[in-house]
């Protein structure tokens, strides 16, 4: 699949605003954190990473109720599903200069509905690789990788499953109104789009 970016400046994969804040003191201190012990961008994205995915648990696996936006709320509570994750990865990533953008897939979910999963792309070599940082469980082993994906979830089209191509600057504004307004996360699954 060709990943299209939805803005040719790729300074704009680079920002900061409201939600990918890595211009917060909590960002900064640990993007400076994990890349102290990295020897180049590569390592450092690797590892950012693995911090987010592997630390920050999914808040449906671990049964947290409480509903996270902001990359620094993220970093701060602990928790999040995987669009609130995806933002706490951009945000470390483009903290130290890595252009990142948000990307989504359809998926079927456990009630005969579909959801929107968030994930994001890191540009490396002149090109975008996805990232799932959503988290490991029973039936998920999403990977780093720039040499051939290694996502949470390979969407099925015969489910009403797919793949969209677009890369996003900012988060889409339907999931971030539904973010934003949940008061809790069983609320959030009633709101958030199933397609975009």
């Amino acid at each position: 699949m060709e990943l299209i970016q939805n803005t040719a400046d790729l300074s704009a994969y680079l920002a900061a605003d409201e939600v990918i804040d890595h211009h917060h003191p909590l960002v900064r201190k640990t993007a400076a954190r994990l890349a102290a012990d990295a020897a180049d961008s590569y390592e450092y994205a690797r590892a950012a990473y693995e911090f987010v995915r592997d630390t920050i648990p999914h808040s449906q696996d671990s049964g947290d109720p409480r509903v996270t936006w902001r990359a620094s709320d993220v970093l701060a509570q602990g928790t999040g599903i995987c669009h609130a994750k995806s933002h706490a990865l951009a945000a470390l990533l483009r903290a130290e200069d890595i252009p990142t953008a948000l990307c989504y897939q359809r998926l079927a979910d456990d009630a005969g509905g579909h959801l929107l999963h968030g994930l994001v792309a890191v540009r490396f070599h002149g090109a975008w690789h996805r990232q799932d940082p959503r988290g490991n469980k029973p039936g998920v082993d999403a990977r780093f990788s720039l040499t051939g994906e290694r996502l949470a979830w390979t969407p099925d089209p015969a489910a009403g499953e797919t793949d969209y191509p677009g890369l996003y600057a900012t988060p889409h504004p339907a999931v971030l109104t539904a973010l934003r307004t949940a008061p809790d996360r069983p609320a959030l699954w009633k709101t958030l789009p199933a397609a975009l």
